[in-house]
């Protein structure tokens, strides 16, 4: 059995063109459909091609399962004409555009939730998600660094990714490098090559960093190319070290930071619909492609 991965949503937020925004990339997907489209952040995983995981729960979830034939209801099984081959979903964070998803997936299938005793916490506290049945769907907590059977044959790993709780769940004070079980980082492995899934992050770290190397891929947070994109923009005033994310440029950005790394193959994922590298013919473009990263699109898929 081998691991394939399928990016189903690979925009941030809002996804591309954001519904009520008119800058240059939202501009240009609105104004001609030759521009790059795309939706809310998350992954599809598998290791036999039947049995399939979510890692994160978009709001876009009904039209990615639209656009993914893998996704979608078989003919007829012993479950009856009522059936999907999503057999589990996992959380990185608690994040809107993770978790409103599986209001999606209310209709009575069953599949097991997996996510850091944390968000399991959250979830918890919102009664809208008692709409998922629990004698249907049954809600896993995963410990960090624990590894756990996401589907047969395919490995989970959770680790601590430095990031801040959901935008809902914020304070007058808000803490953006929270290492701990509010944003997480997975290993998925199929026993031969691991694939890193880590659609949120504020800053690297040393123990980061040391796990990442020797990967088959990592798929990395992609939000901003700028710091200050959002003002750059004229679409906000927040910085991607605010809302809890790494940019890409920078001495302290993602760029800088995977240098030297040993990692097979580095995908941008979960791209604010403000960032340039939407632009294939940009300069920033240029740039992570010339360091040996790709940018993620809705559809793609990566077989560590």
């Amino acid at each position: 059995m081998t691991l394939r991965a399928i990016i189903i949503g690979a925009a941030a937020g809002g996804g591309l063109p954001q519904w009520n925004c008119a800058a240059a990339n939202s501009r240009a997907a609105w104004d001609d459909h030759r521009a790059p489209r795309a939706t809310q952040s998350a992954l599809a995983v598998t290791v036999d091609g039947d049995a399939w995981a979510l890692v994160n729960a978009s709001p876009d979830l009904r039209g990615q399962v639209l656009a993914t034939p893998e996704l979608q209801p078989r003919p007829a099984t012993e479950a009856g004409l009522r059936n999907s081959p999503i057999k589990s979903v996992l959380l990185t964070n608690g994040d809107i555009d993770h978790v409103a998803g599986l209001l999606t997936l209310r209709e009575g299938h069953t599949f097991d939730l997996f996510a850091t005793p944390a968000i399991h916490a959250v979830l918890d506290a919102n009664p809208i998600f008692e709409a998922l049945a629990r004698d249907r769907v049954a809600r896993r907590p995963a410990a960090l660094d624990a590894p756990f059977a996401l589907l047969p044959g395919l490995t989970a790993t959770l680790y601590a990714a430095p990031g801040k709780v959901p935008l809902y769940m914020e304070g007058e004070t808000v803490e953006t490098g929270i290492e701990g079980e509010q944003t997480v980082g997975v290993a998925l492995s199929d026993g031969r090559r691991t694939l890193h899934y880590i659609p949120g992050c504020a800053r690297m770290t040393p123990a980061l960093a040391e796990r990442l190397g020797g990967a088959a891929a990592v798929l990395f947070d992609g939000t901003v190319f700028h710091d200050d994109e959002m003002a750059r923009a004229g679409v906000g005033t927040k910085t991607g070290a605010r809302m809890g994310h790494m940019a890409m440029a920078g001495p302290e950005g993602s760029l800088a930071a995977f240098e030297g790394l040993d990692v097979g193959r580095k995908v941008y994922v979960h791209i604010n619909n403000t960032n340039p590298v939407w632009d294939p013919r940009s300069p920033e473009r240029a740039r992570v492609e010339a360091a040996g990263w790709e940018v993620a699109f809705d559809g793609m898929e990566i077989v560590p």
